[in-house]
């Protein structure tokens, strides 16, 4: 069987389970045979324990069963939600899957652009994969370019565009836009990483890539007429929760480092968005809209 329909076939499993309160073996081949999963054969009880075995493995996604009613169901539903690798090759293959099946209607679907950079990726996960350090060649903006031996941590994606998280040699860490790349080369040279260091956890008190060392802070923001729906269904940092609301309004509390990136991304609401607290922290934001007004 081709890669492609296995994991078609995973992804049909976890999204049979998700929007059910849990289904029995027979219940679920019903409705694999109904939606023609494997040319309408029935879903045998060993196929069905090697893909539950593979959803594990690929996604972190675990399926129990409940010793009473004999219903699976997907036990840890937060891996579904989180920023993972897993969550994200989830929701990749399922959109290709339903693209797959939707040929007809390709001119019809518009996506954004690929992610900057790609050209690198396979160089940096191989390096990633076996500890090894890359020399890199590096151009900013604007600047002169550069050639540096870097220790890979991760990469994010952040925006349509792909970012290295690396360690140099004076031990400080570095962030690195892969299409600002000018060569990523593998080296013989082995590193090792932390065994405490996680960058889920690096990231954690930040929006985007910036880390800067800007201090954390409790921010307080209301969201003005529709932008608190956009809020609530697609939540600006982890740390998101909804404080008050009111006619038109609605309060947002954020524990976070307010960089750059995370101004950005509450200006790009223009008037829907307004900061209340810290009180510096509206300051420099009317000073931003200020300068940019200047601007007009």
């Amino acid at each position: 069987m081709k890669p492609a329909m296995i994991f078609r076939q995973y992804i049909w499993i976890i999204n049979a389970l998700r929007s059910s309160r849990g289904l029995t073996l027979e219940e679920l081949s019903q409705r694999w045979q109904q939606d023609g999963v494997a040319d309408g054969n029935a879903l045998a009880r060993s196929s069905f324990n090697r893909h539950r075995d593979a959803i594990l493995d690929m996604f972190g996604i675990i399926i129990d069963c409940h010793p009473k009613t004999y219903r699976y169901y997907i036990s840890n539903p937060h891996a579904l939600c989180d920023d993972s690798i897993e969550r994200w090759l989830f929701s990749t293959l399922t959109v290709h899957g339903v693209l797959t099946d939707s040929a007809s209607i390709k001119e019809r679907v518009i996506l954004e652009n690929v992610p900057a950079g790609e050209q690198y990726l396979d160089t940096i996960i191989r390096a990633i994969r076996t500890s090894r350090r890359l020399h890199i060649g590096y151009r900013k903006f604007h600047a002169e370019g550069y050639e540096r031996t870097v220790s890979p941590y991760a990469l994010k994606l952040f925006h349509q565009r792909w970012y290295l998280l690396a360690r140099i040699d004076d031990g400080q860490m570095r962030i690195y836009a892969l299409d600002r790349m000018t060569a990523a080369v593998l080296t013989d040279e082995p590193f090792t990483m932390p065994p405490d260091f996680q960058p889920q956890a690096y990231f954690a008190e930040y929006y985007g890539v910036l880390t800067d060392g800007t201090p954390l802070a409790h921010v307080v923001v209301r969201a003005h007429r529709w932008t608190p729906d956009y809020l609530r269904t697609l939540p600006l940092h982890h740390s998101q929760r909804e404080l008050a609301s009111g006619p038109g309004y609605a309060d947002f509390g954020y524990d976070i480092r307010p960089t750059a990136d995370f101004l950005g991304q509450l200006l790009s609401h223009g008037d829907g968005i307004e900061v209340l607290e810290p009180v510096e922290l509206r300051e420099k934001m009317r000073q931003m809209l200020a300068d940019s007004l200047k601007r007009y």
